[in-house]
Order: C-alpha cells, then structure tokens, then sequence
C-alpha cells in the first residue's frame, strides 16, 4: 500500500462513527430534546410551532404562499385537489438590495406586498377585481386567501401567525424591523394596498416539509417528522401538548388545544454544541475555529453539504503540506499540476458536490474523480493513488454524516414512543444531500437499525419519502389549518 492511501486510511479511521457511539449520541439527543421542550435558551431549541394538525390529502382549496428566505422573493398559490394531489403556479422576484439593509422595514414589507398584488393581478384576476368591485361598492362582505409566510430569519413565534423577529441575518440589516411581529408588519402593508389577504400563518421550511409530506403521501396516520439533509439541517416532528412544559409560562401564546398535538421545530442543527457526545476530528475543529460562528451549530457542521467540502479540504490540505506525503505535487513518478489558484487553498473553495461525484464512482479508472478534481480544484493529472485516496477520505466523511443524521431520527421515535403505537411511521425528508449523495440514506438507515429501542424490526417501521416544496405546499397548507382556527384573529383588527 502507497504512504498515500496509508494516511487516507489512517485520516478515514478517525471518521469511523461506530453503533456505540450511535447509542451515546441518541440518548444525550433525548436528554437535550426534554430540556427543550421543558424551558428557553436550551442547546436544542425546540421551539412550538403552534401548528396543530397535520394534513391527510383530502384538503381541497386555494392557497396563497410567500417564501422570505434570502435574495429572492417568491409568491405562489396552491390549488389543492383533495386526493393528494396538487397544482401549482409561483413567480419569483430579486430583492433590491437597497431595501435589504438602508431602507425601513415599511419599505420592504410594501415592496413584497406588492410583489403578492402583481401576481394576483396576473394569475388570480378575476379574484382581484371582484373583491375591489365590492369595495368600490361599500360590500364590506370578505372573501379572502389565506397566506402561509415561509419567513427563513430567527423568529420568536407565540402564535401560527405571530412572531417577532430576533435578528436579521443573510445580509438583510433592517433595525426597525427587529422586535416587531412579521406577520402583522406583512398584513399591514397588504392592507395598505387593500388585497384580499390575510397572513394566516408563519411558516418554517423544515415544519412546511413535514406538511407537504403528510398531504402528498398516502396512509392513514399523517406523516410524523419532516427533516431537512442540504445546505443545512433540521427536523419537526408532532409532539404532545403536555409534553411541551414551556407553553405553560409563555404568557402571550395564543394555540388551537382540541388535537392534543403541535409540530415542534427542533432546531437540531444546533444539538450538543458543547460537544459531550458529538464526533470531532482536528479538521471539524479548524473548520468550526474559522466559521463565522464558532461554537454554535456544531450538529450541523458535521452533518450538512454546506460543511462537508470544507472538512475535506482541509484533510487533503494536510496531506498536500505534508512534506513526506506530497499529495497532489510533482514526483519521480506523478505529473500531476496544481495551479496556484485552485481552490485547494481557499476556505469553502469546495462545493460538497465533489464529494457526490466521487462517491458515485466505482470504476477502476476512476475517471469521474479525475473530472471532479480538475473541475473543482483545477488539478490535472493526479495519479491513481491520489484519486484512491480522494475516495477513501471522502467516502469516511460521508458515511459519518448520513450515520449522525440517524441520531435525531431515532431519538425522535423513542422520545414519543412512536414506534409502539404505529405501524407505518411516516418521515418527509428534503435536501441535497439525502437526494443526491450516493446511498446517504441507506447509511442513515442501517445507523437506525443499531439502536436497540429502534431496531432492524422499529426501521422497517419507518418510511422515508422525500417532500418536496415546504415553503411552498407546506406554507399553504399550515395556512389552510390555521385558516380552520376560529381564534385566529382577524387582520382588519391587527
């Protein structure tokens, strides 16, 4: 065996996320899910969602839904058939970027409402003109669209349509905004324009996932935990009422009780950030000491794509700098080039979908690693070795993620006791990486199985189906039950 392929091998072992430490890492989740649910400022959030029903597929109805998340605007309405089917029509607009951080919070909530009359105007017209013509008239009689706002910024929620934003992030810096309740500053400005709209609830992509998972996919129970595997992650699940203590000293919360249940969003990107059973390596540590927050979201930095192609860059820097190793430079027997200015040497300069294309690889010549390496790295002619050992350290990085994603998952079906009451447990899941990467899920699922509570017989158990547009299905879908919520207050009085 070459030095190279010797080290990758050593680097890989330190990867190695073995059934012992599955188990360790499930019971401290659980540990960390009962602080949350139980008090505020908790390592896992748990925040309440006051989402109190899931869907089954027979839901019928148009619906309106926006989705906030960063440079783009996007308004769409959901006509739901009532068979698990749906269509639907969207447009999407670019913010300007002057409204994203000199202008004042009235400026950009009218700008998106707006955004939401253009489309009305174009894709629901008659609608339109219909609730204007009773205006003109003195018919105060209302026939309004519910709207699900998918809003992607830390929010304090107390209600399905109140919530009051902590901090901006993603370049947005609007200070009049923060501390204001974003659906009502939303209402006001679509009321401002007269559009038959109300802000019917206050959407999380990750809880939006779980619901589109739930009307979409058939079966009798609803879909239990919606989770998000890409850039980011992060899971919702339906909890108990009286499980969740901290409702009880929230003050100005305002939920539906009669289904006994709300979806809480976990937050789980955030779990044991103080590291007492996560997996860490030197290259989690250099990553997590150079990010813009370290300390925080270590779950995430070890489980997401935005995260994973650092991690390797750093361990096949390390092995580039070393002098006996010499990975990537000329030798007696390697012709191989690596440009001054390849990303090799520039922090997030790798893109996790290196790590798919590899992955996917299974031909002796390799030629796919050699095309992932000269496209995203610039480095031509790397010897067999070299791409061997691209293989063996990417595969390592990989396979730890989809096996720490099993933690949540399987804390999550012990804590509700879930696997003892259903037959089929139904999981929505999105993202990139359980979409695309190379048997991530199939990992994720034999880490499952190793946990004793869930075992090989609780894992057949479970049915994972990906759930496509939470922000948009979803959105419009928590709007339709909290269009049900006869406590809903009504936007004219806001």
């Amino acid at each position: 065996m070459s030095a190279l392929i010797d080290e990758a091998t050593r680097i890989a072992r330190e990867f190695d996320y073995p059934a012992d430490q599955v188990q360790r890492g499930v019971a401290e989740y659980i540990k960390q899910s009962n602080d949350g649910l139980a008090q505020e400022g908790t390592t896992l959030s748990q925040i309440p969602t006051f989402v109190t029903a899931v869907p089954n597929g027979s839901e019928k109805g148009l619906y309106l839904a926006v989705d906030l998340g960063g440079t783009n605007f996007r308004v769409c309405s959901v006509q739901l058939h009532g068979d698990t089917t749906f269509s639907l029509t969207q447009s999407k607009i670019m913010i300007p970027r002057e409204l994203m951080a000199s202008g004042t919070s009235k400026d950009l909530f009218l700008f998106l409402a707006r955004q939401i009359e253009a489309f009305l105007r174009i894709h629901h017209n008659e609608h339109f003109e219909a609730h204007q013509r009773r205006r003109r008239d003195g018919n105060n009689e209302e026939d309004l669209f519910d709207l699900g706002f998918t809003f992607s910024f830390p929010v304090r929620q107390c209600g399905i349509n109140r919530g009051t934003l902590i901090r901006w992030t993603k370049g947005f810096n609007i200070p009049d905004a923060v501390g204001h309740d974003v659906c009502a500053l939303l209402q006001s400005a679509i009321n401002e324009l007269h559009l038959p709209v109300r802000v019917a609830a206050l959407v999380n992509d990750t809880v939006g996932t779980l619901m589109a998972r739930s009307y979409t996919s058939p079966g009798e129970t609803g879909t239990f935990l919606g989770a998000i595997f890409g850039t980011g992650t992060n899971g919702a699940y339906v909890e108990k009422i009286d499980r969740i203590t901290k409702l009880q000293k929230m003050e100005d919360a305002h939920y539906d009780t009669s289904t006994g249940e709300m979806i809480i969003n976990a937050e789980w990107g955030s779990f044991d950030n103080h590291l007492s059973v996560l997996p860490s390596t030197v290259y989690d540590h250099d990553l997590d000491a150079d990010s813009n927050n370290p300390g925080v979201q270590m779950f995430e930095k070890r489980v997401s794509g935005m995260f994973l192609g650092e991690i390797l860059r750093l361990a096949l820097l390390a092995m580039h700098n070393n002098p006996d190793l010499g990975l990537f430079k000329p030798s007696k027997t390697s012709k191989v080039v690596t440009p001054e200015n390849s990303t090799l040497y520039r922090q997030w300069g790798l893109d996790t979908s290196l790590l798919s294309q590899v992955e996917a690889d299974n031909t002796a010549e390799m030629e796919d690693v050699k095309a992932a390496l000269k496209d995203h790295l610039k480095i031509e002619n790397p010897s067999n070795d070299e791409c061997q050992a691209v293989k063996i350290l990417v595969h390592a990085i990989g396979k730890r993620a989809a096996r720490l994603s099993a933690v949540p998952l399987a804390a999550i079906l012990i804590h509700t006791r879930k696997l003892e009451t259903d037959d089929i447990v139904d999981v929505g899941v999105d993202g990139s990486l359980v979409e695309f990467y190379p048997n991530f899920e199939g990992y994720m699922l034999e880490a499952l199985h190793e946990v004793p509570q869930v075992g090989a017989a609780g894992a057949k158990k479970v049915r994972v189906g990906i759930s496509k547009d939470g922000s948009g299905v979803g959105a419009a879908l928590i709007a339709l039950v909290a269009s049900k919520d006869e406590t809903l207050q009504n936007p004219s009085e806001k």
